[in-house]
């Protein structure tokens, strides 16, 4: 009976498949993974989370977005739009919102609609604050300019994320 029944567990567990990832995360709550700002004019990304472990690179661009991809203790997990990871204290990252443009250079818009007359034009790597979303355009700020981008022209939202509008 008692082999029957650690037979029966062992198929069990073996046919369970992976388990759920985890949508918040353990020392916030927050959901992960989420984005986030770089709060400081430098900031040491580590191998690990904690301070005995090596600084790899710092990151030397203020407002940077960056994605919190795990948490440990007062330590992020964060990934950048380029897919570099590492760890950084918490105390370097604000959850004030700002995205990245991406791809080529592209046009900030007066309203959210494709032919609506440009306000700047972009260039890859312009970083501005996060100040709202649609379905398809967001809402930024980028050095006091105010205008619309497609969503899919940025990096930091998440696709099904829903902004305040």
């Amino acid at each position: 009976m008692r082999r029957a029944a650690i037979l029966a567990l062992l198929v069990l567990w073996a046919t369970a498949g992976p388990a759920p990832a985890a949508t918040v995360g353990t020392e916030t709550g927050l959901p992960i993974p989420r984005y986030v700002t770089l709060r400081a004019k430098e900031v040491n990304v580590r191998a690990g989370p904690g301070a005995r472990y090596p600084i790899e690179w710092v990151y030397q661009r203020p407002n940077l977005p960056v994605e919190v991809i795990a948490e440990f203790d007062t330590w992020r997990k964060i990934r950048d739009s380029d897919g570099v990871e590492g760890w950084v204290h918490q105390q370097m990252l604000s959850g004030r919102r700002t995205v990245v443009v991406i791809g080529g250079e592209r046009l900030l818009r007066r309203r959210p609609e494709p032919a609506a007359p440009p306000v700047a034009r972009l260039e890859p790597g312009v970083v501005g604050w996060l100040e709202g979303c649609g379905r398809e355009w967001c809402e930024i700020d980028v050095a006091g300019l105010d205008g619309w981008i497609q969503r899919a022209h940025i990096w930091g939202v998440h696709a099904e994320e829903a902004l305040k509008d």
